[in-house]
């Protein structure tokens, strides 16, 4: 089979959970698949984390924008191969594909009322590019994946299609996340101290920033021991204004605000890390759980849409919308030692469940499947 996989931002530098999830696919595939021919189409990007072997080709696709480049230059792009079958990994697709098309459809949170909001231009255009281009493709595509059994009813409900139409399979996590014994030497590039906890913000209203820094305030009166918080992926200017609007900017001192930090540091920073707070109001997946876990790191979570299911049955999942509530989590894990290493312990366990060649042995079977 000539396989097409749409991977656009795989080579930009600051990567997030879309791209990965597409580059650790291909990467497995890469690894088990030596039957099939793969043609990978990116934008141009410093980061060429992706080399070529014999059956997968690496096809650079230059276009000014996100819009034209997958809407024209895709197209015309995938024409000249005339693949089998063309994946879109990343929520949308060409409206008019000259091939077979199957989409990734991480989650339907653009059609959803929004919380609030972002304070980012990028991630708004985002959000009105997929309101305006999902709707128009979903008839045409042979299959539509998601990440969760939460997700799949969730759009199956939304959008009103079939069964067969749709389904999931889950993300994995890459096997550089593990317990590393001394992350001090690349966690202080980011916090000097230790034993901090550890979160991962945006201006996506999702990632319920504002609640998140109100239950630290509170954890940081009640706490005898008064851990840091590093927040990674929120610039410090947006931070003070958050702090501001709050009322509770002396909390300040206590919080070290990198902005992005590389996929390679995490690792150290989850090992390095007291807790990892995931206390998303939405989530379709949550492979920063999983990071997390598999470092030895317990992970607080928020306990809706598909973060339970991932969490498992012993996870710590608390109401995103209580403050106090994601503060109490935070201080029993620091007053119950026996507590804080039955989470360590499960969550080690729990992450063995998933795994990006589970992921890519699901595509290879659907690709068989579909052409």
């Amino acid at each position: 089979m000539k396989i097409a996989i749409e991977a656009q931002r795989i080579f930009r530098t600051n990567k997030h959970g879309m791209d990965f999830v597409a580059l650790e696919s291909i990467k497995e595939l890469q690894k088990i698949d030596h039957e099939n021919e793969y043609y990978i189409f990116v934008r141009p990007g410093e980061d060429h984390c992706l080399q070529e072997t014999n059956n997968v080709h690496i096809i650079e696709v230059k276009c000014p924008s996100y819009p034209l480049w997958e809407q024209v230059a895709l197209p015309l792009a995938v024409a000249k191969i005339k693949p089998d079958i063309l994946h879109c990994t990343s929520n949308t697709a060409p409206i008019y594909s000259p091939v077979p098309l199957i989409l990734t459809l991480h989650d339907i949170i653009f059609l959803e009322p929004r919380q609030s909001k972002s304070r980012s231009w990028y991630q708004n255009m985002g959000w009105h590019y997929r309101r305006i281009v999902v709707p128009r493709i979903l008839s045409k595509c042979k299959k539509i994946i998601t990440v969760s059994h939460f997700e799949c009813d969730r759009i199956q409900e939304a959008l009103h299609l079939p069964n067969e139409k749709i389904m999931s399979i889950y993300n994995g996590y890459n096997q550089h996340f593990y317990p590393i014994a001394s992350p001090k030497p690349i966690a202080q590039k980011y916090i000097t101290a230790d034993n901090y906890i550890f979160f991962l913000g945006n201006t996506d209203p999702k990632k319920n920033v504002q609640r998140t820094l109100q239950a630290y305030s509170i954890y940081l009166k009640k706490s005898k021991v008064k851990r840091p918080l590093l927040i990674a992926d929120l610039k410090e200017d947006v931070l003070n204004l958050i702090l501001e609007e709050l009322n509770i900017e002396n909390i300040k001192p206590y919080l070290s605000c990198p902005g992005y930090i590389p996929n390679t540091d995490l690792p150290y920073l989850y090992s390095g890390a007291f807790a990892f707070l995931y206390t998303s109001l939405r989530e379709s997946f949550g492979i920063p759980m999983l990071e997390a876990m598999a470092c030895g790191t317990p992970v607080i979570a928020g306990n809706t849409s598909a973060m339970p299911e991932i969490a498992g049955s012993e996870g710590i999942l608390v109401n995103p919308y209580d403050e106090n509530e994601i503060a109490q989590k935070l201080l029993e894990l620091e007053n119950n030692t026996i507590y804080y290493e039955e989470q360590v312990q499960y969550g080690l366990h729990r992450v063995k469940k998933f795994s990006w060649k589970n992921t890519a042995e699901s595509l290879i079977s659907l690709y068989n499947q579909i052409i």
